[in-house]
């Protein structure tokens, strides 16, 4: 307990920049070592050939899906035990952590299970289509393919008690977890691709192998650091839990959802902009350019997830202060770093490329996708910052679901961006400007905080009266 009360000390009173650079150095490391696992493989495997880079390609969507439901769980409920644990509710917390684990490796098992069930149509799916690829590419993306199913569980369990870890603030924790696994990977890549003389199928069971160990790791952070245990008797899956699970999480399940898809739109463009001779030089090229902004992106997104347990900690403890402070530090940091990143991507586009496959179509078909890509990257900070401080904050959907201005919510202040509100003992907000009180009886409030002079900042333009950030995040 007292470490637990040392940590809530810690993360509502230390200064906000200095704290979320502590916090995000950890994540930073885990997002870019987790982004490792597929450019490791798409390092090697070209060294096998084109078709088995194209290969390889084509389930990178399917990775991503998996990924995708791992943060669903994970953000989903991580957000809600950082919140319970701000508010010193430790029971509470201890529950959603075991819900949230169980019901990913459950998911984990079911993805499992359909993959292979269904394996011919989702490989057509994929791209993995002899009408629309050379015939080796379907044979290698098979062969990744079915091996790759069987991490699953592990990998949605891993990415659940990451974020868990990182929202209790136990960044560091969660880093060695990943660094272990991302490291071994690399090491076992070339032992069961060319050693072992496995092919594309050694890449998948390096992966595999990788997410089982990295899975052990983190369960064992949780039982020797202070972070809650996992326990089965702990298990609730409640309307309520699983309500916030689906709240907290549909961020990040629609971010990774809506990748993945961009990815097997970008494949299928790909395939078809071109003679069918050159298509599979043309998703091994998207391949190589999708791991290079992806390994990119994670380092944002690592210092965003810098900024949740900050979040979500001063939320709970109701300092909604150095929760607007960090999200403007996180959206200036986020800018400058890509305005240097789109400009070194740019320049250097082919080299990059050339990294992963000496194939001239490749390297001159990814150098003018990488620098298209440059051109966008400079908007990222938008995506990951203001979803990032949505989930700490995230309430089931519903109206009902508002706490009730007359018990003193945090999120009730109908003009809490404003500096010349005040809030009375009833519940009541006094706007000056307005000359006009809300009362809770009339909820929602009248008016918004658009119309009072005394709105300042970024929250002044499509500020919701129920949550004083909303236009940050929706």
């Amino acid at each position: 307990m007292d470490a637990r009360a040392d940590k809530f000390t810690r993360m509502t009173t230390q200064p906000v920049k200095k704290l979320i650079l502590r916090l995000a150095g950890p994540t930073i490391a885990s997002m870019l070592i987790s982004s490792l696992y597929n450019m490791a493989d798409t390092f090697f495997v070209g060294r096998i050939g084109t078709f088995a880079t194209a290969g390889v390609g084509l389930i990178f969507p399917l990775m991503t899906v998996m990924q995708a439901f791992g943060f669903f769980f994970g953000q989903g409920s991580g957000n809600y035990v950082s919140r319970a644990l701000g508010a010193n509710k430790i029971e509470d917390a201890e529950r959603m952590a075991a819900t949230g684990f169980f019901c990913a490796l459950m998911m984990g098992a079911l993805i499992f299970a359909l993959g292979q069930l269904f394996a011919t149509p989702v490989l057509r799916v994929l791209g993995a289509d002899p009408a629309r690829v050379a015939q080796e590419t379907v044979d290698h993306a098979r062969a990744y393919y079915t091996a790759l199913l069987f991490g699953a569980p592990f990998v949605l369990a891993s990415c659940v008690l990451n974020n868990q870890m990182r929202f209790q603030g136990n960044a560091f924790f969660s880093m060695i977890g990943l660094v272990s696994g991302a490291v071994l990977n690399i090491g076992l890549d070339p032992l069961f691709i060319f050693v072992f003389h496995m092919g594309v199928r050694g890449a998948a069971v390096a992966t595999v192998v990788s997410q089982a160990f990295s899975f052990c790791v983190l369960y064992l952070g949780t039982l020797r650091s202070d972070t809650l245990k996992i326990r089965f008797r702990n298990l609730t899956p409640t309307a309520h839990y699983l309500k916030n699970i689906v709240a907290g999480g549909i961020p990040s399940l629609l971010r990774q959802g809506f990748g993945s898809v961009a990815t097997l739109c970008l494949n299928a463009a790909a395939a078809a902009a071109v003679p069918l001779a050159e298509a599979d030089a043309a998703i091994a090229a998207f391949s190589v350019v999708s791991r290079v902004m992806f390994f990119v992106f994670s380092a944002l997104l690592g210092f965003g997830q810098g900024f949740q347990p900050v979040c979500g900690y001063n939320w709970g403890a109701r300092k909604f202060d150095r929760v607007r402070e960090a999200y403007l530090f996180c959206m200036k940091i986020g800018v400058l770093f890509l305005l240097g990143v789109s400009a070194c991507t740019f320049s250097f586009a082919g080299p990059i490329v050339s990294l992963f496959r000496d194939d001239p179509d490749v390297i001159r078909m990814g150098t003018v996708a990488m620098r298209c890509q440059s051109c966008t990257c400079r908007s990222w900070p938008w995506w990951p910052c203001p979803t990032c401080s949505s989930r700490p904050r995230a309430r089931p959907f519903g109206p009902r679901s508002w706490p009730s201005p007359a018990r003193g919510s945090p999120s009730s202040p109908a003009c809490c961006c404003c500096p010349s509100s005040s809030i009375q003992p009833s519940g009541a907000c006094t706007c000056p400007s307005r000359r006009r009180t809300w009362s809770p009886a009339s909820w929602p409030c009248p008016w918004l905080c658009t119309s009072c002079p005394g709105s300042s900042g970024p929250w002044r333009t499509r500020t919701s009266p129920h949550n004083f950030v909303a236009v940050a995040t929706y």
